[in-house]
């Protein structure tokens, strides 16, 4: 049989039905495997075992009465240390916060999959706030990636990245506000979805305002399709969470992209300078898409890159989220944030709302590219993963992480669904992500497009194995 961490959540939920295996098997499975990787990519901060397992004991007697719970009863999850997890301190990757809180309330996401009956194998690591495309902090350390561990993983969802990506839990929840899903899952080979804004609701409220998204981290778009039914309701804590989807995400997938209009766009223009072998994995996936019946364009967005206002944005939450901290607190935050937070703390009230015009600006241009096209087509990050523990490659002359994935933060600031597929691997072996961009509260086509690569067998399948 294959290995019970190798399966997807829909695999699982059918061995559960059949009665193949349970979900104290699969529990314990995906603890061993999480014990096992930690020591060389260091993914988690916090494993919840016990908790884990008595979750899967009373999941699996619902199984033997014939009496599931939900849509994901039984199905191991990891959650990002951003989001609250009832029970288990959430640091948010940062010395300053005190772990001795009450911690006795569940994210709007998180209080789905408990409904649910997911069961929460622990807490995966996160840079400090969430606030770089790395996962390292001061807190815990660096997070290394599946492939190579002397590599990165991406941020700053890259603890939940490299913990799907190895078979520890084939659900992750993380955050995304300006390419946090889609980084990590590009450099570690999973799938990940940053939905419509509000799609999936926030509670307590980002600093980081409108460009903090929630979303699923996934071996497949079938398994993030599921999720997204989960987690993507309404929740009274989030005054800017979405109404019910109109169906089922799972239900719309085979679709397919028969009749889809997509626009190319392999460097925004020749505003990137894409890596020549990223450039040609995914301009193989995308004539794939064209074989599959998509009509396929080669053309670029009327956009010029908004980093200076996604910039004035960002700073300004940082700064947000570490006001309340005494001096002698902010002196143990990383030292890039703690320079960026003091950048934010110069922005006026005049530079966020021009800040805010540019996004506005953004948005309908990207309004009417959709008007002509259902999809639009880039790569997921220009590179492929680099050396761990550090913002930015060696030698690139970039100076923030948002100088290496100017792909994913414009449609932060849009709010658009974006994802990041596996479409193949450099010359080193590495994961190259393709990017998925759909209109605002299209996030089934998005979905129904990735689906469709996977069934192609366009998307590599299945974890690297464990060193």
């Amino acid at each position: 049989m294959t290995e019970l961490t190798e399966l997807t959540a829909v695999r699982l939920l059918d061995g559960y039905r059949t009665g193949e295996f349970g979900p104290v098997q699969v529990a314990r499975a995906a603890l061993r495997r999480a014990e096992a990787i930690q020591p060389e990519v260091n993914a988690f901060v916090r494993l919840t075992a016990e908790d884990a397992l008595e979750r899967a004991r009373e999941s699996e007697e619902r199984w033997r009465r014939g009496e599931p719970r939900g849509l994901l009863d039984g199905v191991p999850v990891t959650v990002k240390d951003i989001l609250l997890l009832r029970g288990a301190p959430t640091l948010r990757g940062s010395r300053a916060v005190d772990p001795a809180g009450r911690w006795d309330e569940d994210a709007p996401s998180v209080a789905r999959l408990r409904e649910h009956g997911a069961v929460f194998l622990g807490k995966t690591t996160t840079p400090e706030y969430g606030w770089k495309g790395v996962t390292d902090s001061p807190l815990s350390g660096v997070t290394r990636n599946p492939y190579d561990p002397a590599r990165t993983a991406g941020g700053s969802s890259g603890g939940s990245a490299a913990a799907v990506a190895l078979g520890a839990g084939p659900l992750s929840l993380g955050t995304d506000g300006g390419g946090s899903l889609r980084i990590p899952a590009s450099f570690c080979g999973i799938f990940a979805l940053k939905p419509t804004y509000g799609r999936v609701p926030l509670y307590p409220a980002s600093a980081f305002g409108t460009l903090a998204h929630v979303g699923p981290m996934t071996r497949d778009a079938a398994d993030a399709a599921l999720l997204l039914d989960v987690i993507g309701q309404p929740d009274s804590r989030d005054w800017s969470a979405l109404a019910p989807p109109p169906g089922s995400y799972a239900a719309g997938l085979a679709g397919g992209v028969r009749g889809l209009r997509v626009a190319y766009s392999p460097s925004l223009g020749g505003q990137v300078a894409v890596r020549p072998a990223v450039a040609a994995v995914v301009r193989r996936a995308v004539e794939r898409l064209a074989g599959l019946g998509a009509y396929v364009t080669e053309t670029d967005p009327d956009v010029t890159d908004p980093v200076a206002a996604f910039h004035t944005l960002w700073f300004s939450g940082a700064a947000r989220v570490t006001q309340r901290l005494a001096p002698h607190q902010r002196e143990l935050l990383d030292p890039g944030l703690r320079e960026i937070r003091a950048r934010g703390a110069r922005c006026s009230a005049l530079d966020y709302l021009a800040a805010v015009d540019v996004r506005m600006d953004l948005g309908r241009r990207m309004g009417r590219l959709h008007d002509a096209y259902d999809l639009l087509v880039t790569p997921t990050v220009p590179i492929t993963a680099f050396e761990a523990g550090a913002e930015v490659p060696k030698g690139s002359g970039h100076r923030r992480w948002t100088g290496w994935t100017p792909f994913t933060y414009p449609f932060n600031m849009t709010q658009q669904p974006a994802a990041s597929v596996p479409v193949g691997f450099d010359g080193d072996g590495l994961p190259v992500g393709l990017q998925l961009v759909a209109a605002r509260h299209r996030d089934d086509l998005v979905l129904r497009a990735a689906h469709a690569l996977y069934e192609a067998k366009v998307a590599p399948g299945g974890p690297p194995t464990p060193s």
